[in-house]
């Protein structure tokens, strides 16, 4: 990692430990709604990665399901917290400190990789985003990912303000075209969540297969 790389790494971290050092759960304990809504997709067991987890309310929802997660965020604070929403829900979650660049990605290692709203990622760091989920994802394992998408600018209720960060069904198409799109949907809908995703939004989600050989 190069110094530059670093010093954002470090920016990274400390913005987000002032954003979590609340002692609510900025986005609430409950799971992303669109996600808990693909619980049938989800393998009945097996392994899940969760992405820049945050507070863990993803993470923790899926391992209640019955799954092995592990969940990384590059916020120490928001780990801690994460640490305490899983004992507080009696499950288990391997949770680790890290960016994205640096997480210990295997290749397929996992069922199912789930993204929920990381669009702090500029275009370049997506697509090493996106290419690491792919390739970690064992053979006919799923990705889930939902965001926002360029009309959540006029909302203005959540998410990146800049409009390079968010999601098209192009965008996504493109980046998993070696994939089965399994889901790709736009929508709006009225978001709870916490305090930081709250209000009528712009959102778009995916859910993609790799092939089996």
């Amino acid at each position: 990692m190069t110094l530059h790389q670093k010093s954002k790494v470090s920016e990274a971290a400390a913005t987000w430990n002032s954003r979590f050092a609340s002692e609510d759960y900025i986005f609430g304990k409950e799971p992303n709604r669109w996600l808990s809504q693909q619980s049938s997709l989800l393998p009945k067991s097996g392994t899940a990665l969760c992405i820049a987890d945050g507070e863990g309310r993803n993470s923790v929802w899926l391992a209640g399901t019955g799954l092995h997660v592990d969940a990384f965020d590059v916020s120490t604070i928001a780990v801690e917290k994460a640490c305490r929403l899983a004992a507080e829900k009696n499950v288990k979650v391997n949770c680790f400190i890290s960016d994205c660049d640096s997480f210990d990605w295997k290749d397929c290692a996992y069922d199912a990789v789930v993204a929920i709203f990381i669009q702090f990622a500029d275009p370049a760091e997506r697509e090493r985003i996106f290419s690491n989920m792919v390739r970690a994802l064992k053979p006919g394992g799923l990705i889930f990912i939902q965001g926002y998408t360029p009309k959540q600018l006029e909302f203005g209720t959540g998410g990146a303000a800049e409009v390079s960060h968010l999601y098209t069904k192009e965008l996504l198409r493109t980046a998993f075209s070696g994939l089965e799109i399994c889901a790709l949907d736009e929508y709006e809908d009225e978001l709870s969540e916490g305090k930081r995703h709250l209000g009528r939004s712009a959102l778009i989600g995916l859910v993609a297969r790799k092939s089996t050989p």
